[in-house]
This record gives structure tokens, C-alpha cells and sequence, in this order.
């Protein structure tokens, strides 16, 4: 297996050290690239996830967004637990270690452009709600998952939760949360934690297979069924119908949808270019 090499690209707005966003072509790259620690996440890292994802959402050439770990030992192992001692009990008043986690998976919940997890290697804790709120993930055969906040004391936080409910069921979510068990790729496709498991070498062919098939659709058109998706399961974070009947509406008075009905008679592939 070839070791996954960072894509080259321009490093969008709010990128740091141990976070990066890369726009790669169609692709956006949000990267956790801290594998000293398994891509452990910080507070300041937490806080750039939505800066991140609002760059790429403002660029008009990124269709797709990827997140990923470097290092290929972790997607991510969850969250520092180095910055618990300094930083917690600062901010136990009001919440705010916390509800910076809560803001960055609010935001790759609801990014409008479609997300997928491409997973290598140890997701838990945090690691794996970051992967539940995205909208597909891919993981290489020998992935570990699991969520441990019972054996370090941890009240696991409610956007994660949510999540994790919508995607495996409740009472699939009290065994994983109940038993802070690790699982492994089997169970994880079972339980619909992943979409796929794929051998370790295919897992960047396959990532970049699926992203090549969603860029090469109408952006608007899978950006609506997006908001609907999200509004039928109940996990958008606004949850104004009106919202999705805008974004439904825009993609059917769309010049892609014209260019689309064209390319169908004329037996061609259709150039969208979301508008």
C-alpha cells in the first residue's frame, strides 16, 4: 500500500498547522494532519472546521468535499484529551469547550456541498461523530471505530448523539455509547456506521471514484436533494421547509437542468455548471 500522499492544491482560508483545507480541482480536502497525536483534534482545530467549509462552499470550484486524516494510522482518534486538564475546567460554566465541537459538526452537517469521510485507521470519540455527520464513508478493511466517552467520564455531546441516533437506530446507539466497545469494519458496515470497507490500497481510488461521480452531476440538483435528506431525517440543523423548497426550486428553473434535458437527446455527457 502506498502511503496517501497530501493532494496539491490551494490552502483555503482558516487552515492551520494541524488542520488544513486544500481546493484540489473539483475536490475540497479538509485534512487533520496532527498524526503525532492519531489526528487528535484541539480546541483550535474544532475552531477552524467551519471557517474551513465555509471557504469551500464560497468557491465556486469545488464541488465535493473530503475529509481525511494524514499519517494513515487515524481518520481521527477524537479529541485532545491533553487540553482537558488546562482547558475544561475553564470552560465548564458555560460549555464552550464543548460547544465548539457541537459548531464543527453542525457545520459539516450541513455544509451544502456533499461530504464524504474517506477513514484510515482509528476513528472514535469525536473522530467518529465528525464521520457520522458527513454524507458518505468509505473505509479501509482494518479501520477501527467506537465511541469511549463511558470509560473516561465523558458526557458525550448532544450533536454527536443526535447523530449517531439518526444513522444506527437508538437502541443500536445505546450499545455502542452503553459498552464504549471498539468495532470493527464488519459491524461498522452492518450498522450503517460506513457505507463501504474497501481493501487499504483502493481506498483513494474508491474515494476518488465516488467524488468524480458526484462532480460530474448537476450541483444543484444534489445540493437539493441534500437539504431534503437532511429535513426528512430530522438532522438539519434549520429545519425551515422553505429552505429546501428554495434550493428544490432554484435547481429546477436552472440553466443545468436545460443543459441536462439537451445532453439526454443528443446522447452526450452534460456539462453542468451550477447555475
Amino acid at each position: 500500500m502506498s502511503e496517501w500522499v497530501m493532494p496539491e492544491g490551494r490552502t483555503v482560508h482558516g487552515s492551520l498547522d494541524k488542520l488544513v483545507g486544500i481546493a484540489d480541482g473539483g475536490a475540497g480536502w479538509l485534512v487533520f494532519n496532527n498524526p503525532e497525536r492519531r489526528n487528535a483534534v484541539s480546541k483550535e482545530m474544532w475552531e477552524a472546521i467551519p471557517v474551513i467549509l465555509k471557504a469551500f462552499e464560497d468557491d465556486p470550484e469545488v464541488k465535493v468535499v473530503i475529509l481525511t486524516g494524514a499519517g494513515g494510522k487515524a481518520f481521527v482518534s477524537g479529541a485532545d484529551i491533553s487540553e482537558f486538564e488546562t482547558r475544561v475546567e475553564k470552560a465548564s460554566d458555560d460549555g464552550a469547550f464543548r460547544k465548539d465541537a457541537e459548531l464543527a459538526y453542525a457545520a459539516i452537517a450541513n455544509c451544502k456541498l456533499p461530504t464524504i469521510a474517506m477513514i484510515g485507521g482509528a476513528c472514535v470519540g469525536g473522530g467518529m461523530a465528525t464521520a457520522l455527520c458527513c454524507d458518505l464513508r468509505i473505509a479501509s478493511e482494518g479501520s477501527k471505530f467506537g465511541i469511549p466517552a463511558a470509560r473516561l467520564g465523558i458526557g458525550y455531546p448532544y450533536g454527536g448523539v443526535e447523530m449517531l441516533v439518526a444513522i444506527v437506530g437508538p437502541a443500536r446507539a445505546k450499545q455502542i455509547l452503553y459498552t464504549a466497545s471498539i468495532f470493527g469494519t464488519d459491524e461498522a458496515a452492518a450498522w450503517g456506521v460506513i457505507h463501504e470497507a474497501v481493501p487499504k490500497g483502493r481506498l483513494d481510488a474508491r474515494v476518488a471514484e465516488l467524488a468524480a461521480t458526484i462532480t460530474a452531476n448537476a450541483p444543484l440538483s444534489v445540493s437539493a436533494s441534500k437539504a431534503s435528506i437532511n429535513h426528512a431525517a430530522g438532522t438539519a440543523a434549520d429545519m425551515d421547509f422553505g429552505l429546501v423548497e428554495a434550493a428544490i426550486s432554484k435547481a429546477t428553473h436552472s440553466e443545468d437542468l436545460i443543459e441536462g434535458h439537451r445532453a439526454f437527446l443528443e446522447k452526450r455527457r452534460a456539462i453542468f455548471k451550477g447555475r
